[in-house]
This record gives structure tokens, C-alpha cells and sequence, in this order.
């Protein structure tokens, strides 16, 4: 075992630059109060691979090297700060230029609103062509600059990437410890594309790579399939050949090539754009030629699809292939939520895209005589979702005959829609106030919900039924979540006896009566593979 390590005294700047004359490298720290973080540092006369080996495996950082100016002019090398992409501090604004001022740190720390207000501008500027410079204030004079985002990469420069020699296995500091477990899993992917125009309120995609898809060509994802393919390990089997959303391989529309994407509008929600262009065939076909190569036996789609992208389609053939080729009995996709009210808080499409979806699934899946099933991601206590739009989702399980062994239930996350408007309350888009379930006992009902028929849930639906006044399902009839055991207050209860009274309006009138409530309607799922 190693000795525990001591702190060492800091030398004094004499032997500092003695030792680095003297081709030694030292570690310079910063104050505590500043940075506090220490650089390696070697005279750049004594550079050796070894040296820069050192620092890559045990710093883990950027290596930076010292250029006067005319090197620097010679290299065509612009200043690092006044390139896209890039977020820098300043003291003075007077080199700054073309930006817009977002609230300052005392802003944001005295008034949520203006969080919200200041996620908004970050929001609509996250695109290469149409986004502005942002500045925000800080103490002291301090103002961090945060440019343009840098431009989209084209297709020659993804397939140059995607094509480096990597070594395609785990870092060896991951041996010790077994190696990584989900590496299997990526080991037989391809990475198709990146960016999403899908924009969901909870996904940080857009702010990380942008809205406009980036394509790799048709030949450079051949060309690593066929690397794939002679792999010893390889057993004929492509994992996924996909991206942040598998069935995107072309920007939205023509428009975001030359002037950017739209600030205040976005693609597929509330429905799809009328300047959107729908087209699968590029990927449909690579799927296609995939499956042809020798040595693979089956390619699966697991990236996710879009299916309110699908069913904007005018073709099937897309579908089609899918569902006959690359299924494996199970097709997941994303509702996410049943509530049209909570569907919009998230930017997901209206619960009657996916019911179509799933009709037409259905519908293919007889024509080719296919047993294949569609299997939601849903998720719990997301902003918007209060109680009631929690007992709809539970409501719409039971007649999924479908229940969750695993459940997403919402916490934020950095950079996204849903996470502003968890801090605030207020949707950004609108500055409306959103309904948000903070507390964790409050979660854990709507978490529970999802998972009605597991007794260890049992005591928190119960509650969480009590809480909405729906008590009418709890009981014996093939619509109720609960069975009531003997002992329990809600056993022999006959069923107009279970339903506690509802409370009245805020406007002191009675409600609706029982019969003049909407008929509830199903959402279409097959048959169940669970037990």
C-alpha cells in the first residue's frame, strides 16, 4: 500500500525556476480564493513525449503551449476567445461586441423571473447562424462572455471524426474495476448522426449539439459496419445505428442551412411545421443495406424514434421495415405523459399522435402476421403534472394492460427547459406559472401511481386516491387500481359508497354531474408481455 501523502510546502519562486531550467516540471497552484487548481508546467525546451504522455494520463486537462504573436499570425491561429463556441471571463466590456446583456447574478439571485426570463434569451440563441453573444454580470466586475454556438459540422467533417483511429475499447483505468458494463452494449452501435430538432423540454440535446442534424454519409457508416463485422467478438449483431433520435437524417427543414433555425417556434411541437420535410428513405435504405452485409444477422433501432415524425410521413416504408426487420418483439418509444396538458409543458406531441401511432403499428403488424408490441416511456411528477394528471397516467397503464417495472420519475437536470421551470415555477415560452411537485413525499405519490399494482405501492396510491377524491377505483370492478382487503376501511363498501364527495368549484357551484364527464378514452397498447 502506498504512503499517505503529505502536504508539501510551496517552494519558494528561486527554486521554482531553477528546477525549470533545468528541464524539471513543476506543479504552480492558484489562491484558494481564486481558481484553486494547480498546472503542470515544463520549459518548453525539454518537451518529450514522455513529458506530454505524463501530463495527458495524470493532469487529464488541456495542454497549452506558450506562442509569441508572429507565431501565432504565421499558424493563422485567431484568439481563442473571440471564436464561437467558446465562454470566457472579462473585466471590461470595450473588446466585446454585437452581445446582448442578460439579468446579472444579483438578478438572478433575487428573482426567480428573471431566471426564467434570462433560460429564455440562452434558449432562442443557441444556434450557430441566428445566435447572438450573451454577457452575463457578475460581482466585482467580473462579466462571463458567452459566444455563438460554434457551426454545425458538415458531412465530410462528422465522417472524418467518426473515423479516427480510436481504439474502441475502455480506458485500461477501468480494468481493475471489471471494465465498464455498458460498453457491451455500445461496442456493436453506430453513431449515425447528431443535433435533434425534436426539442423536448427536458433533454438537453439542443444546448449540447444544436438543433440542426448532422449527417454522417451512407459509405462512412458502411465503412464501420464492415469494421464491426470482423471484430472477433462480433456475433452478427449491430446494437443500434442511430443518434439522439434515430429516424432524423436530414435537417428539418432547407432553411436552416442558410439562415438558422427559428427563435421562436419550434419544429415538431405543438405539430409538425409546415416547412418541415418529412424524409425516412436515407435511413430506411441504410438500414436496409446494413442487414445485406456479410456477417450481420439482425440491426436493431434502439436511439428512440420520433413517431409523430414518422407519422408525418406521407410513406410507410420507414415503418414498415422497422417493424419487420428490426424489432425484436418490443418497439420503445417516448408518449412520455397522457396528459395533453402536461405533453405541452414537456414539447411532446398531443396524446392523440401517439394513439395513431400505435393503431397503425397494430394495423402492420396483422398485415405482416407479427406478434411486436409497443412499450411507453412515461414519466412521473414532471412540471405540469399535478395529482389528477397523475391518476389519468395510472388510469391509462390499467388499460394498457401494462405494468412499468421501472419508472422515470422527473429531477432536474442542467440546461434544460424542465429544470427552469422546476427552480421557477414559470414556463419560460409563456412566463405562465406551471404546476411543479417538489415535495418528495408528493413525488413518491405520483412515482406510485405509475406502479399501482405492486403492494409495497399500495399505502401511497391508496393515499394518492384519497387526495383526488378518486376512490371509485378502489374496489372489484375491472376499472378500479385498488382491491380492498378485508380490514380495510374501503372492503364491502358497494361502489357508489367508495367515492368520497367531490368538493365544490372555487366559484361555490357544484360540478358536473358523474354522467356529464367526457367517456374516457384508451390509449392504444397491445396485448401485454408481462405476467
Amino acid at each position: 500500500m502506498n504512503a499517505p501523502l503529505t502536504p508539501a510546502p510551496i517552494s519558494p519562486v528561486e527554486d521554482i525556476i531553477a528546477d525549470i531550467r533545468a528541464g524539471r516540471m513543476v506543479i504552480l497552484v492558484d489562491e484558494e480564493d481564486r481558481e484553486n487548481e494547480g498546472d503542470l508546467v515544463l520549459a518548453s525546451d525539454h518537451v518529450s513525449a514522455e513529458a506530454i504522455n505524463f501530463m495527458a494520463k495524470y493532469g487529464r486537462g488541456l495542454i497549452c503551449l506558450t506562442l509569441t504573436r508572429e507565431r501565432c499570425e504565421y499558424l493563422k491561429l485567431p484568439p481563442m476567445a473571440a471564436r464561437n463556441g467558446t465562454v470566457y471571463s472579462t473585466n471590461s466590456l470595450d473588446e466585446v461586441y454585437d452581445y446582448d446583456l442578460l439579468p446579472s447574478w444579483d438578478d438572478l439571485a433575487a428573482d426567480k423571473l428573471n431566471y426564467a426570463r434570462s433560460f429564455n434569451v440562452q434558449q432562442q440563441n443557441m444556434d450557430p447562424i441566428t445566435g447572438h453573444r450573451l454577457v452575463e454580470p457578475y460581482p466585482n466586475s467580473v462579466y462571463v462572455v458567452q459566444n455563438p454556438p460554434s457551426a454545425t459540422l458538415t458531412t465530410d467533417e462528422m465522417d472524418e471524426v467518426a473515423e479516427l483511429p480510436y481504439a474502441r475499447d475502455w480506458h485500461p483505468d477501468y480494468d481493475a474495476a471489471g471494465g465498464v458494463p455498458a460498453f457491451a452494449e455500445i461496442k456493436f452501435s453506430i453513431s449515425s448522426n447528431r443535433g435533434c430538432f425534436g426539442e423536448c423540454s427536458f433533454c438537453a440535446l439542443t444546448f449540447h449539439q444544436g438543433r440542426v442534424l448532422q449527417m454522417r454519409s451512407h459509405d462512412s457508416i458502411m465503412r464501420e459496419a464492415e469494421l464491426l463485422t470482423r471484430d472477433p467478438e462480433f456475433k452478427g449483431y449491430i446494437n443500434d445505428v442511430g443518434g439522439p433520435t434515430a429516424n432524423f437524417s436530414r435537417p428539418a427543414c432547407d432553411k436552416q442551412i442558410k439562415h438558422g433555425v427559428c427563435k421562436n417556434k419550434r419544429c415538431l411541437w405543438p405539430s409538425v411545421c409546415k416547412n418541415m420535410v418529412v424524409d425516412e428513405s436515407g435511413y430506411t435504405q441504410l438500414l436496409r443495406d446494413l442487414r445485406q452485409l456479410p456477417g450481420v444477422k439482425k440491426v436493431f433501432v434502439r436511439s428512440g424514434i420520433r413517431f409523430d415524425y414518422t407519422m408525418a410521413d406521407a410513406s410507410d416504408e420507414f415503418l414498415r421495415e422497422l417493424l419487420e426487420h428490426h424489432v425484436s418483439g418490443q418497439l420503445r418509444v417516448a408518449p412520455e405523459h397522457v396528459s395533453d396538458a402536461v405533453l405541452s409543458v414537456m414539447g411532446k406531441p398531443s396524446r392523440a399522435v401517439y394513439d395513431a401511432f400505435c393503431r397503425k403499428f397494430e394495423r402492420l403488424n396483422r398485415e405482416y402476421g407479427l406478434k411486436q408490441y409497443v412499450v411507453p416511456y412515461l414519466i412521473s411528477s414532471h412540471p405540469g403534472s399535478t395529482m389528477k394528471e397523475a391518476v389519468d397516467l395510472a388510469e391509462a397503464v390499467r388499460d394498457m394492460g401494462y405494468m412499468p417495472e421501472q419508472v422515470q420519475d422527473f429531477y432536474p437536470t442542467p440546461s434544460t427547459m424542465s429544470t427552469c421551470m422546476y427552480y421557477t415555477g414559470i414556463d419560460p415560452r409563456t412566463m405562465q406559472e406551471v404546476y411543479v411537485a417538489r415535495d418528495p413525499h408528493d413525488k413518491a405519490l405520483q412515482r406510485a401511481l405509475l406502479q399501482w399494482g405492486r403492494g409495497d405501492k399500495r399505502s401511497l396510491v391508496i393515499e394518492a386516491l384519497e387526495k383526488t377524491e378518486r376512490t371509485d377505483l378502489i374496489g372489484f370492478t375491472p376499472d378500479c387500481l385498488i382491491r380492498p382487503v378485508k380490514g380495510e376501511k374501503y372492503f364491502g363498501l358497494k361502489p357508489e359508497e367508495r367515492q368520497q364527495p367531490p368538493k365544490k368549484k372555487k366559484d361555490g357551484r357544484p360540478p358536473k354531474p358523474e354522467h356529464a364527464r367526457p367517456h374516457r378514452q384508451k390509449i392504444r397498447h397491445c396485448k401485454s408481455l408481462q405476467p
